[in-house]
């Protein structure tokens, strides 16, 4: 199957997802816009490339996503909320945790250079988004210090997941335990996970296919406006 070229215009659409290859592959080309990103997500289809090559647009299936209301927190889990180890902030170091999710990790493309796929254009294009309302970041700080968290695009009642990192254990998923917990209150069902994952799995993301999860996506963004600053509510548990 052939790829689809986008011009880098916006006037250039994806293709439907339907036309993806068998390892999610739809298009190839284009920009980094925010309104082509923002359109890319309401269609279920992210960015993901090596620095220098060309933009590659994915829409995988199945497709690996989180619902809020089953996030999985085992037992040791459990303790390490208890023990208030973590302090966790919404959107008070967006490019922090960004540059810190950039490091080289299993399963992701790497450029010549062993740096990851969050290279400089895509951190330039989500500090954008960013700016205008819809990325946002989960910070996990320990005296002081950003010691995990991740980052990703909200739009309407649908958080797309792009990356996390821990240098603690457990602060990661104390991230993603606190934005689950905020996103329910939210009325955000679900986090799209893009693709599988161990690390997901054991926190309760599972895999369904393409089509029921763009389906949700026609339910969940027809609300189109930015969120502004993201807040995290004190008294939730994985908040202190």
């Amino acid at each position: 199957m052939s790829i689809t070229w986008l011009a880098a215009t916006t006037q250039s659409r994806f293709p439907p997802v339907e036309q993806a290859t068998e390892h999610g592959l739809l298009a190839a080309g284009g920009d980094l816009s925010a309104q082509r990103l923002l359109d890319a997500y309401r269609h279920g289809i992210f960015p993901w490339f090596n620095k220098n090559d060309p933009i590659l647009w994915w829409c995988p299936d199945p497709r690996m996503v989180l619902f809020t209301d089953q996030v999985r927190i085992s037992k040791s889990l459990k303790k390490t909320l208890r023990k208030q180890t973590f302090t966790v902030t919404f959107d008070q170091a967006f490019e922090q945790v960004m540059q810190a999710c950039s490091a080289p990790r299993d399963n992701q493309p790497t450029d010549p250079d062993n740096r990851t796929w969050i290279h400089e254009e895509m951190i330039k294009a989500y500090k954008e988004l960013h700016r205008l309302g819809y990325a946002h970041s989960v910070e996990c700080w320990q005296q002081n210090k950003l010691v995990g968290g991740l980052y990703g695009v909200a739009i309407g009642k649908a958080f797309f997941g792009e990356s996390m990192f821990s240098f603690v254990t457990d602060s990661s998923k104390v991230a993603l335990v606190a934005l689950c917990q905020q996103l329910q209150r939210w009325g955000v069902p679900l986090i799209d996970c893009q693709i599988y994952s161990e690390h997901l799995a054991s926190m309760g993301a599972d895999e369904i296919p393409r089509s029921f999860f763009i389906e949700h996506l026609q339910q969940l963004c027809h609300e189109n406006e930015a969120g502004g600053v993201w807040q995290i509510d004190e008294d939730l548990p994985a908040s202190s």
